[in-house]
């Protein structure tokens, strides 16, 4: 399944639209400690997190996340939207909590 195929079915907000949108998701992973997810966050993934910040980018693109979904319509601010741009980095948001839209992704993803 492709970022793109992912989103259409949960009907999640495009927030960047670079390219990203065609990776492929391996799975799901839920997580907010940017230091916690570095060391667990497994490659192909769907992040889905409240951060939103640059910090979450690098994070995202260094262990080569299929992308970043910001839950409950938690923004994303400038300096990351261009980062994740330049990047080619689909991130994504959904007024869903994480729990429900991981269930969800989960239910799809299985």
């Amino acid at each position: 399944m492709t970022v793109n195929e992912l989103c259409n079915q949960l009907e999640l907000n495009v927030l960047t639209d670079n390219g990203g949108l065609n990776q492929s998701i391996s799975g799901c992973y839920t997580g907010d400690l940017l230091s916690w997810v570095m060391a667990r966050l497994p490659e192909g993934a769907a992040w889905l997190t409240v951060m939103g910040n640059i910090n979450a980018i690098a994070v995202a693109s260094l262990k080569d996340a299929a992308c970043i979904i910001l839950t409950d319509s938690a923004p994303l601010d400038d300096d990351a939207l261009r980062k994740a741009q330049q990047l080619n980095l689909a991130v994504l948001s959904s007024q869903q909590d994480s729990y429900s839209l991981g269930a969800r992704i989960a239910a799809i993803l299985k």
